[in-house]
């Protein structure tokens, strides 16, 4: 399956979305990382351009920075790339443990590595929005509150789709 039917089936599939649980990790890891890349890329763009000012506050970071001169670039790009590897990472596998709460409440059948790799496909339309609106400053908070509650929405109707568990064998006497 390419990229682009993953994305698109992300926007309003949930059938497709509880499929992807038996997709290759492989390439999960590599839709993430196209997400990753994405926002790295829109923030050091903003860097770059002024937007987000890093050094204002403190006389000594502006005295440092301007020493290492354009060397800052490649370290900037690095560490927006790590930090925004952990930041995608580490919401996706919050999310997919609840993901995992919500299954075994609903009684699905499925494991933490199934719902982890819906709620990383899920997460398409919470990245963009929190990258809209990373944008505007005021939204920042309520950006994040309502991101995470669309993520949480779309892997709860993912887990509808999820086979049932098996009902308990009862002891024979």
């Amino acid at each position: 399956m390419k990229y682009h039917q993953i994305f698109k089936a992300s926007l309003y599939e949930f059938k497709k979305m509880a499929a992807f649980r038996l997709l290759p990790i492989g390439k999960v890891f590599m839709y993430i990382f196209l997400f990753v890349f994405l926002f790295t890329t829109i923030s050091f763009s903003r860097f770059i351009i002024g937007d987000d000012v890093l050094f204002d506050d403190s006389q000594e970071l502006q005295a440092h920075s301007e020493n290492i001169g354009a060397l800052i670039y490649p370290m900037a790009f690095t560490l927006q790339l790590v930090i925004s590897t952990f930041y995608i990472f580490i919401r996706v596998s919050l999310f997919a443990y609840i993901g995992s709460l919500i299954m075994k409440l609903t009684k699905k059948r499925g494991q933490y590595l199934h719902i982890w790799r819906t709620s990383a496909i899920a997460m398409t339309i919470p990245i963009i929005l929190t990258i809209v609106l990373d944008i505007f400053p005021e939204y920042k908070t309520t950006g994040l509150i309502i991101s995470s509650i669309i993520h949480l929405v779309y892997i709860v109707l993912a887990i509808r789709y999820y086979p049932k568990q098996p009902p308990a064998r009862q002891a024979r006497q």
